[in-house]
């Protein structure tokens, strides 16, 4: 009995043979084009006292791959490269996309260097020019696994690598402007549409650290919301270290409130949950009742 016919007379066997298929598929391209690229990484870390990374964006990603680099740098010296104006592959979405059709622009990069050349165990941050790469951390993507797992955790695979995501990726300095704040990051990319931060009105100490649209997407709900645009992400992330609280979404700024590990809530979705709060004083939630009391419970300590 042909596939065809499967499928017209037994659904269930024709499903079984296609998941069949698509399995043998991604098994095939594993081994013969991933599996000896992650072989090469893991034999280099092993050999070399000096290890050069890449990595081409999206900001969030890269401040999620520091945990992994932050191991490696424990026992080898370190240089990160950073490529830009990679575009994007044409299933994503650019419309919401705050680079465009690119994973990162020369603007965010002008903004994100400050940050990460103040990192200690990052020998060398540059932009990348054809340089020959030890590790390229964009390799995750190619792998064959469930994106749906902790973000952060995508860079372990790389390497078989592991290290403790409870405590802070990077240390900066706190801000005492900010010390009383709720700060609030929120992209219009992968929001949670069954909750509403609407009963944040009954709060007035309220600042928003994105985008200028974003923020005038959640002023229609917050009327107290206040705007402060941070003049790189160095200073983002020294705001964020100082508040009270931290509220975001799966993006570039919940990236930072882990890699600094302040009190933070996380906006999670049902339909793409890639991102995990490691630590203390953090949750993340799905829906308004846990919104609002996870919110009291840290804000009150």
């Amino acid at each position: 009995m042909t596939n065809m016919l499967y499928k017209i007379f037994n659904k269930e066997k024709y499903k079984n043979i296609k998941i069949s298929q698509k399995n043998d598929e991604l098994k095939k391209i594993f081994f013969q084009k991933t599996e000896p690229k992650l072989k090469k990484i893991f034999n280099t870390l092993k050999k070399k006292k000096e290890i050069s990374f890449l990595h081409s964006g999206h900001l969030g990603d890269i401040i999620n791959s520091l945990p992994l680099i932050k191991e490696i740098s424990k026992k080898k010296k370190t240089t990160l490269y950073i490529e830009i104006n990679k575009i994007l592959p044409k299933n994503i979405s650019t419309k919401t996309h705050p680079s465009g059709k690119y994973y990162l622009k020369e603007d965010s990069v002008k903004k994100l260097m400050p940050l990460l050349k103040s990192i200690n165990y990052i020998s060398k941050v540059k932009i990348y020019n054809r340089e020959i790469i030890d590790v390229n951390l964009n390799l995750f993507r190619e792998l064959p696994i469930n994106f749906n797992i902790d973000s952060v955790r995508w860079y372990f695979h790389l390497t078989g690598m592991h290290t403790d995501l409870s405590i802070p990726y990077f240390n900066i300095k706190k801000v005492n402007k900010f010390k009383n704040k709720i700060i609030i990051m929120r992209s219009l990319r992968r929001q949670n549409n069954f909750i509403s931060y609407r009963f944040l009105n009954n709060y007035k100490n309220i600042v928003f650290v994105g985008l200028k649209n974003e923020y005038e997407d959640l002023k229609k709900v917050i009327k107290s919301l206040k705007y402060y645009e941070s003049k790189d992400f160095l200073e983002l992330a020294k705001i964020i270290k100082s508040c009270k609280l931290f509220i975001g979404n799966p993006s570039f700024g919940f990236a930072l409130a882990e890699a600094v590990k302040c009190p933070r809530l996380l906006e999670s979705g049902p339909n793409f949950p890639l991102i995990y709060p490691n630590g203390k004083n953090c949750y993340d939630f799905y829906f308004q009742t846990h919104f609002e009391y996870l919110f009291k419970k840290i804000y009150k300590t």
